[in-house]
């Protein structure tokens, strides 16, 4: 061993005879950490694993860069910048968020299960906050039949 010349092995500390209580609870509020920020609450508020987006031919060839992006799940629940925001707030949100980009384009990720009458809305307040809309979609999957 490399050590043996200069005796260091002799200077070292004794590994330790048993785990101490110190060692159980931190690893124990580590677990904790990763089950609760592990959370789909607490990463996406709001938008549960059921979220689906609408299914549209063509989707993709239309799709455009966008500047903004809010989520729009059903009941009226809308997450915009750091949370969520009421439908009357969004225009104010719109306004505020139009002045920090020369050509605002918002990306509206909206359930499937959104009346379109939420989604006129929303388009609404963004043309009057002078955005273009995108909405996100899906291409619809083409089942085919591979066989003999």
């Amino acid at each position: 061993m490399i050590t043996r010349p200069l005796d260091l092995a002799s200077r070292l500390r004794p590994p330790p005879r048993s785990f101490d209580l110190v060692f159980l609870v931190t690893g124990g509020l580590i677990l904790f950490c990763f089950a609760i920020l592990g959370s789909r609450f607490v990463l996406a508020p709001g938008l549960g694993v059921d979220f689906q987006l609408p299914q549209i031919a063509g989707a993709r060839a239309d799709a455009v860069r966008t500047t903004h992006d809010i989520a729009v799940k059903e009941g009226g629940l809308i997450i915009a910048g750091n949370g969520s925001i009421t439908l009357e707030n969004l225009g104010i949100w719109l306004k505020e968020e139009a002045k920090t980009t020369k050509e605002p384009t918002l990306l509206v990720l909206a359930d499937a299960k959104v009346p379109l009458s939420e989604l006129a809305a929303i388009a609404g307040l963004a043309k009057q906050a002078g955005f273009r809309m995108q909405v996100a979609a899906d291409e619809p999957s083409v089942k085919r039949n591979v066989g003999r």
